[in-house]
């Protein structure tokens, strides 16, 4: 690749390196110019750009990103579209993600152009919430390398992959000391409910007994009896050693002592036992609190069907300090919080689906109740919503509210009524941005009539989101016209909410020219709303219409 000052007269087909104003036009950096882009740099009197130009050998550095993340995803992992050289992955259930840090570090080593950041391994991760992002740093990074990285990540498999927690009828058992009040034991049942309730389990109705071999064995027994697939004990008194009361007990209903002890403050004293199939475990004295501990680690792992044997546990010490010290400034609780607030993650895009029209242009009908190969117009839009990464999703209803919400029944749509959608357009706009929560960064907004934008087209606008990189409206394009739907940065929230009448978000748009990404689309469906007879009739052509 070639970067350096070329005159304007051979930028033809080269990528812009610095954003620059030619006029009314504005190219962002990372352009590749065309024609009428170096026509209008000319007419503002630029002889000269700071630009890049692809050589024999040279992959751009979408096609790169596209290329050396697809390896990458593993069970429950979705690539979302390359943009600016980067390529977000994201997981698809609750679980846990696993990969194998050596891996990344090789795979980090191939080239300094090509790179592979993620969360933790072993993190707990949400459906939609970003794992990990492959980011190709320059324009354009030599084919070789490319084909290095792909060899590596091929020898290792899947790198990235979240296993799934799997729902578990767990059973707490507690033992009794003199002195040892109720209220205690009352408060780990909650607590341990909790826990489990987080990760996809619930917990069976406690059990409580004398802190002896006999009394234990024989609860464990019933635990088990009573469809147990999981034994929590929380004794009085913590455990000291291997022949203690509670591994005792847990051998004398016909269990195993696994591991005990592992290398994770609070946590040091957890015993893992089994009986059969079914794990037991001796819980430490921090597991009574809902503070994060070592058992927290062993239980995510074990309701994610991982390995958590004396390996594993033993493996554990890199990480695993996580009591509150005199030389750290803040309570773990408090350190915990605000490490959260300032983690990198994906900015969370709300979408909104506007839906109150009376349809005039349509005649008689209302267009959002037409069925499309066995849907309603409108069923196909939230749909869509639904399956991208926008979330959540909220619906402005307003004209034949009852009957759009009908057709819209057994989705995750939220309802928000406009009183006042024969008003126009603004109003509904309105109304979803007031219903929007206040952690969202930003939000999609999809006309009901255009049923043809899918899952794809949102999550490709997604991917080009970016705020702190100036990329806070994202407008799809198609052969160079501009379509729908939009994406907006929560900063033009509230110009959006000045509008007024039959208008939507153009001059916006129009405003804030420097902060607009233009996202090529695959097809004519950002342009394609379906408002007319006419339009209805062109669809017919390549779709099943039910008017």
């Amino acid at each position: 690749m070639k970067f350096g000052e070329i005159p304007v007269d051979e930028a033809v087909g080269a990528v812009l390196a610095h954003s620059l104003k030619a006029g009314e036009r504005s190219l962002r950096k990372g352009r590749m110019l065309s024609a009428e882009d170096v026509a209008a740099l000319r007419s503002a009197g630029r002889r000269t750009v700071v630009a890049a130009r692809l050589e024999p050998g040279d992959v751009d550095e979408n096609t790169a990103a596209a290329e050396i993340a697809r390896p990458l995803a593993g069970r429950h992992v979705s690539v979302a579209p390359p943009f600016t050289g980067r390529v977000n992955l994201f997981a698809e259930v609750a679980g846990i993600l696993v990969f194998d840090r050596a891996w990344v570090d090789r795979l980090n080593l191939v080239d300094e152009a090509l790179t592979l950041a993620t969360i933790e391994p072993y993190a707990v991760v949400e459906p939609k919430q970003m794992v990990a992002t492959v980011k190709v740093v320059p324009f354009a990074v030599r084919r070789d390398s490319v084909a290095t990285w792909l060899a590596a990540a091929a020898t290792g498999g899947p790198l990235v992959s979240v296993a799934p927690f799997r729902a578990r009828a767990a059973a707490l058992i507690q033992t009794r000391l003199a002195g040892l009040k109720e209220s205690v034991l009352d408060k780990t049942v909650q607590t341990t409910r909790a826990r489990l309730m987080a990760l996809g389990s619930t917990l069976l109705p406690d059990r409580r007994c004398e802190h002896a071999v006999a009394e234990l064995a024989a609860e464990i027994a019933g635990a088990l009896a009573g469809g147990a697939e999981l034994v929590l004990i929380a004794g009085a008194s913590a455990i000291v050693d291997r022949r203690d009361v509670i591994p005792a007990a847990i051998e004398a209903a016909g269990g195993t002592i696994e591991h005990f002890g592992m290398p994770v403050d609070p946590g040091n004293l957890m015993l893992m036992g089994r009986h059969g199939a079914v794990p037991v475990l001796g819980l430490p004295g921090c597991a009574r609190s809902p503070k994060v501990n070592g058992f927290d680690w062993v239980l995510q792992r074990l309701l994610a069907d991982l390995p958590a044997g004396a390996a594993e546990i033993m493996r554990m010490g890199v990480g695993g300090l996580l009591a509150d010290i005199p030389t750290r400034p803040l309570p773990r609780a408090k350190v915990a919080a605000e490490a959260a607030k300032a983690a990198p993650r994906a900015p969370q895009v709300a979408g909104l689906v506007l839906a109150a029209g009376q349809s005039r242009r349509m005649g008689t009908l209302n267009k959002l109740l037409i069925g499309i190969d066995g849907k309603p117009m409108i069923r196909r839009v939230a749909d869509a919503v639904a399956a991208s990464q926008a979330s959540p999703l909220l619906v402005v209803t307003g004209h034949q509210r009852k009957k759009v919400e009908a057709a819209l029944a057994g989705t995750e749509a939220r309802f928000i009524f406009n009183p006042d959608y024969a008003q126009g357009l603004s109003t509904s706009v309105k109304r979803g941005l007031a219903a929007l929560p206040p952690e969202v960064d930003g939000v999609v907004v999809c006309l009901g009539d255009m049923p043809m934008v899918s899952a794809a087209v949102i999550d490709r606008l997604i991917a080009a989101f970016n705020p702190i990189e100036g990329r806070a409206i994202c407008v799809p394009t198609r052969r160079g016209k501009r379509g729908n739907p939009v994406l907006l940065a929560r900063r033009f929230f509230a110009d959006l909410a000045s509008l007024s009448g039959d208008v939507g978000a153009r001059d916006l748009v129009a405003a804030h020219a420097d902060e607009v990404a233009e996202v090529e689309m695959e097809s004519d469906a950002v342009l394609t709303d379906i408002d007319t007879p006419q339009a209805l009739a062109r669809l017919a052509a390549t779709a099943k219409v039910e008017a």
